[in-house]
């Protein structure tokens, strides 16, 4: 383990992202506590964690004894307070709204030790205004997993405008430590992946709208034309398609550019539940995947 200091990890929202984040977290030794309000998301994510790792396993890319040790090394709790409290970095991984963020990096401020790093997994909000009303903005920034966290490589780092070096630093140090290969932008609109990314995915969905092309043969356009490993409805489908349309809202909004005007149609698939592999049914039908 790198010289980084940062040994105990509590990971805040056990959903999609921070499940992940918990599980790569743990598997680089670190000691790691995942907590959530909703007891059943606790269980859920946990027993999807050991599943992940017993999958690796079975398929050669996960030692046995690198799974046991993770699955020692990992903890859960209903309590925000528990998890942060002697912490060395606190993640974040709860849905995308900023009051809801604020008011959780708070309560985690006041339970984590006063060295204690604060991260945001958020893909698009400012960092700047999430760190507004800390103590300690200097300790904050955005460490951007992309997901599946377990297979993909990048970490974005977000410096806020208040970011202390010494905290970038030690997070390029952990990413490093993680596996993944970290990017390091500046607090903007979308950063670099989802302001590049979002509107690719934009515009996939308004070619479907439009009768252009089926979402299958849009996203092979995209993996046999452009070598892309996924085409952009799958991964749609992958992050949400609740959470693409939050971010376009909100890139909408900031940068005034009619490029992330959210599409018709994913407004009414939203509306009507069709989230995409979490709901079993996006622009592909995931009823029968895991």
């Amino acid at each position: 383990m790198a010289d980084h200091g940062i040994r105990r990890v509590a990971v805040i929202g056990a959903g999609t992202m921070g499940h992940g984040i918990a599980q790569v977290a743990a598997m680089a030794g670190h000691e790691t506590v995942l907590c959530d309000v909703d007891a059943a998301q606790l269980e859920r994510a946990l027993v999807r964690i050991e599943a992940t790792l017993d999958k690796g396993v079975r398929l050669g890319k996960v030692e046995a004894a690198a799974r046991d040790g993770a699955l020692a090394r990992l903890a859960g709790t209903g309590g925000l307070r528990e998890a942060a409290d002697g912490a060395d970095l606190v993640i974040e991984a709860i849905p995308e709204e900023m009051a809801l963020k604020r008011r959780i990096f708070a309560e985690a401020e006041a339970a984590a030790p006063p060295e204690a790093i604060l991260a945001t997994n958020t893909s698009s909000l400012s960092i700047t205004g999430m760190a507004r009303g800390l103590a300690a903005p200097d300790r904050f920034l955005g460490l951007h997993f992309f997901n599946p966290v377990h297979i993909m490589a990048l970490v974005e780092i977000v410096k806020g405008d208040a970011t202390d070096p010494g905290v970038l630093d030690r997070c390029l140090a952990f990413v490093h430590d993680l596996g993944k290969e970290p990017i390091v932008v500046t607090d903007s609109p979308g950063f670099a992946s989802s302001r590049l990314g979002i509107v690719l995915g934009l515009e996939a969905i308004r070619m479907v709208e439009t009768g252009v092309a089926s979402p299958e043969d849009i996203d092979k356009a995209m993996v046999l034309g452009y070598r892309h490993p996924m085409g952009p409805l799958r991964l749609t489908d992958l992050v949400g398609l609740d959470v693409r349309l939050g971010i376009a809202r909100y890139l909408h909004e900031s940068l005034g550019s009619e490029a992330f005007r959210p599409p018709a149609l994913l407004e009414r698939m939203v509306a009507e539940g069709r989230l995409g592999k979490k709901s079993g049914r996006g622009f592909y039908d995931w009823s029968d995947k895991p």
